[in-house]
């Protein structure tokens, strides 16, 4: 073995201790005790809950955030779900037949309003009316009846545009169309309507009547129900009927909000009336009126 070592260049000796250094510093662990606590110290760890999004839908929302969101959080009060996250106010476009067609609506006054702007200025472009008739030219005359064609034609257009601005607003509520606008005034009536139709369930000769109908209603901006009426029967009419005047006698709904006012003048809601056998009045929103039978 001395003859082994003695037989090794400067270069090999050099070689070996060099990798016995490293080897021996890769087994050794230089650490900071208060450096490293104290990095854990400034540096927190974070933890947000956040109630998970599901396809599911409460039956009867008792809060608002519970239109989108099922379940999750453990707030006190177990009928609300909880999260630390603020929150966000989301208004829904919606996509509904009704507002494609109020839509449509719009564009069309949209539309008018640009073609009597062009028929003004195509009026304007006109010579002035000659004052002597008499000596008027062929060429006068023909001027003469555009210019009385083209103010019939605006005259028939400002009427129809004037009516059409003259008739209320009207917006259309729907799941889609809800939005945080709306939701806290449906909310209340939607609660009115349920406590009336539970306190007074229709019954005729003692004996109560159960099913499922369809209602439309019509509020007026001041809370008035300018219209109530079944649109798709339960079967019994006298049920159909009773309900009607429930909802009749369960206004006034109290006056719209500035943000609706904005909006709208009416809203026409479509609602399910559901009169259980545990005595009790639900209703649902329904996304469009079925067809009157």
């Amino acid at each position: 073995m001395g003859r082994f070592f003695k037989s090794l260049s400067v270069l090999q000796w050099a070689l070996g201790l060099s990798f016995v250094v490293h080897a021996a510093l890769l087994t050794v662990r230089f650490v900071d005790p208060e450096g490293f606590k104290r990095a854990f110290e400034e540096s927190p760890l974070e933890v947000i809950l956040v109630n998970s999004k599901s396809e599911a839908k409460p039956e009867k929302a008792q809060a608002l955030a519970q239109a989108s969101l099922a379940g999750g959080g453990e707030a006190a009060d177990k009928r609300i779900a909880s999260t630390p996250l603020p929150p966000s106010v989301v208004e829904v476009q919606g996509n509904s037949a009704v507002d494609q067609n109020q839509r449509q609506i719009d564009s069309m006054l949209q539309q008018q309003e640009q073609l009597m702007a062009q028929i003004r200025d195509q009026m304007a472009a006109l010579p002035p009316p000659d004052p002597d008739r008499n000596k008027s030219t062929p060429d006068a005359e023909a001027q003469e009846e555009k210019r009385r064609q083209l103010a019939k034609l605006l005259a028939a257009i400002e009427r129809r545009v004037e009516e059409e601005n003259s008739r209320p607003k009207k917006r259309y509520l729907s799941p889609a169309t809800l939005g945080t606008t709306y939701a806290l005034y449906y909310d209340e009536l939607r609660r009115k309507i349920e406590a009336r139709g539970t306190r007074n369930f229709p019954e005729v000769a003692g004996r109560k009547l159960y099913g499922q109908l369809m209602m439309a209603l019509l509020i007026n901006h001041d809370g008035r129900i300018l219209d109530a009426r079944v649109v798709q029967g339960s079967g019994n009419r006298a049920l159909d009927r009773l309900a009607e005047a429930i909802a009749q006698a369960s206004a006034p709904f109290g006056a719209f909000s500035p943000a609706m006012r904005k909006e709208t003048d009416q809203i026409d809601i479509t609602a399910r009336f559901n009169f259980t056998h545990e005595m009790t009045l639900e209703t649902a929103l329904q996304d469009e009126a079925p067809a009157s039978k």
